[in-house]
């Protein structure tokens, strides 16, 4: 049963070798949510962190330590030791910077102070040959901290890693005290869920495909995937399109970027073959071990990945999801039932609603295969660089201008949207919609689309991509994903990208002086 330690450990295709499964070790194991939270000066981090610090001594007075304020302390410099050494969320994006193959003999030799064969051989991997080092600058602090941290600390850190990990499903006491940080401190959150609530997200978590059998059963009809089959075939057409336009690409590339696209595995609804939960005991009087038993299952199922193929059929995410994603070790992309429901899809809406909805979506995830870091991965999902160096500094171009316009949104005094940590959804948004709008244009097939409720076809497609975005923040959970979420704020994911398109000015008649007006030599096309 694996607790979150300063080593993390996710299996993960080879970059360089798709089709075998490698061990990736990741910097991990702290319990504020970014590096920034340990070392701004701005007064909210500053009050944040003194609520960690008091929240580790609640912990262990609930613990019975008579020393937990001291004890708050010391572990307190430690993590922040280790996060003076961790890398930045930006630097994270970073997959040529993240991907450092190595034997368990270079990895010792890398990092001195871990003894990576003897963990591997707790982590029941002895046999592992080799793992992709992703931080070794991270690790060799850690292989120090190995060497000269007292014992007891280590004791200490690895205690509060468990209890924190597991208070949800202790007392009352414990449960608040968790809530009490996570939630309300460094989200804003109010009160705690109700209890079926916290058991549902649980059954979800740990047996997530059992439900996504019934949910595929009450909820996704064959005409839905009939309808996403037609959607994603127009948008993977539209994309092909969207490439012979560009004029800033050159036929080299170009031809590498067509190969990547007829190179795409889609997959809709749910997985063809499901987990496997055998073995899984469940005691209706016995909440915490039916917790660390469906973790054990799930932890299991993975390390017997390393070493061996990997399962094409396999999906990241449950049918029940609300959300969709883009694998560039596979080049694929993955579409869950559940996001196939309004406002994203509705089978009784017209083909503008949809594909301003759904169709920008399919458009992103397809896009996230030629975003800033997706775009380094080839058609078969191996990492190398198949442009050329014209087209990759006119690339860079054209997505550094969009950092800058995403730079400039502050939706909170003082706090400015990541450009750089957001770049590869922004991408996807930008390209994503511009790509739905042309797939819109397929499916019409020269018909002129009809008036309905007073809005145009065009205007009903931006009024799709609008309606899927409102959302509410409360401002520390908005601060949180300013530090860390690859993705803006859903205002900007909205109207950051269409101030970029020209045929929603024309749409709408937005001219010069309206706030969603950008001069058209300001406005980014990328794809």
């Amino acid at each position: 049963m694996l607790i979150d330690n300063p080593i993390g450990a996710q299996i993960f295709a080879d970059a360089k070798n798709p089709d075998l499964n490698t061990l990736w070790v990741t910097q991990s194991g702290f319990g504020l949510p970014e590096r920034d939270y340990y070392f701004s000066t701005e007064q909210r981090f500053t009050e944040i962190r003194g609520a960690y610090e008091k929240h580790i001594d609640n912990v262990f007075k609930l613990a019975g330590r008579k020393d937990s304020a001291a004890v708050a302390k010391e572990l307190m410099a430690f993590e922040t030791r280790l996060a003076k050494a961790s890398w930045p969320a930006v630097k994270l994006r970073d997959i040529e910077a993240l991907y450092n193959p190595m034997t368990v003999e270079g990895a010792e030799q890398a990092t001195p102070g871990i003894d990576w064969s003897t963990w591997l051989t707790q982590m029941t991997l002895p046999g592992s040959g080799q793992l992709v080092l992703t931080q070794k600058d991270y690790f060799q602090e850690v292989g120090k901290a190995i060497n000269d941290v007292p014992l007891a600390t280590w004791r200490d850190y690895l205690t509060l890693r468990t209890l924190d990990a597991y208070s949800p499903y202790l007392s009352k006491a414990f449960a608040d005290e968790n809530f009490d940080f996570y939630q309300r401190t460094l989200s804003g959150t109010p009160q705690i869920k109700p209890r079926w609530k916290r058991a549902l997200g649980e059954l979800e978590g740990s047996t997530g495909d059992l439900l996504g059998q019934e949910y595929v059963k009450r909820h996704f009809p064959p005409e839905a995937k009939q309808r996403m089959d037609v959607l994603v075939g127009n948008l993977l057409k539209a994309f092909d399109v969207s490439i012979d336009e560009l004029a800033w690409m050159g036929p080299e590339t170009k031809q590498a970027a067509h190969d990547k696209v007829r190179n795409f595995t889609v997959k809709i609804g749910y997985p063809t073959k499901w987990k496997d939960y055998t073995g899984l005991v469940v005691d209706k009087n016995d909440l915490l071990g039916n917790v660390l038993r469906a973790r054990a299952v799930n932890v299991q199922r993975e390390l017997k990945k390393v070493g061996q193929p990997v399962d094409k059929t396999e999906w990241g995410m449950t049918p029940q999801t609300v959300n969709a994603y883009y694998n560039p070790l596979a080049n694929e992309i993955v579409f869950p039932a559940a996001i196939l429901q309004p406002p994203f899809f509705d089978l009784n809406a017209d083909d503008a609603v949809n594909y301003g909805g759904i169709g920008a979506v399919i458009g992103h995830e397809i896009s996230h295969g030629f975003d800033d870091q997706g775009r380094k991965f080839d058609g078969k999902g191996v990492l190398r660089d198949w442009w050329t160096d014209k087209d990759n500094e006119l690339f860079m171009a054209r997505a550094n201008a969009l950092v800058q316009q995403y730079n400039a949104f502050s939706p909170i005094a003082g706090m400015n949207v990541n450009g750089e940590l957001t770049l590869g959804e922004n991408i996807g948004d930008l390209s994503g919609l511009a790509v739905a709008r042309k797939a819109y244009q397929i499916a019409l097939d020269g018909k002129t689309a009809p008036v309905l409720d007073g809005y145009t076809g065009e205007q009903r497609f931006y009024l799709g991509w609008g309606q899927i975005w409102a959302r509410n923040y409360r401002e520390d959970e908005l601060r949180k994903r300013l530090k860390t979420d690859p993705h803006s704020p859903s205002e900007y994911r909205a109207n950051g990208i269409l101030r970029n398109m020209p045929t929603f000015a024309e749409a709408f008649d937005v001219k010069a002086g309206d706030k969603m007006y950008l001069a058209p030599e300001q406005a980014v096309r990328i794809w």
